[in-house]
């Protein structure tokens, strides 16, 4: 992991076409600013884990019907 110091109104840039700017700093909270292409999906990670969650038991319920035809 990279850990880089910020302050307000500096940014990082990532792949030349992602940009990531502090906005705004209050206490122990930051405000990021994500500039990336539309094909890009950009989400926070407590959602991504939850999809990919979900995504995993879909696979599995799917392979699990699947198999049940197989052997039917």
């Amino acid at each position: 992991m990279l850990a880089l110091s910020r302050k307000k109104n500096e940014a990082l840039i990532i792949n030349n076409n992602i940009e990531i700017t502090i906005l705004e700093i209050k206490g122990e909270q930051v405000k990021i600013g994500i500039t990336a292409p539309k094909e890009v999906p950009i989400y926070r990670k407590e959602v991504y884990v939850q999809i990919q969650n979900e995504n995993k038991a879909s696979v599995d319920v799917e392979s699990l019907d699947a198999l049940k035809k197989f052997l039917v």
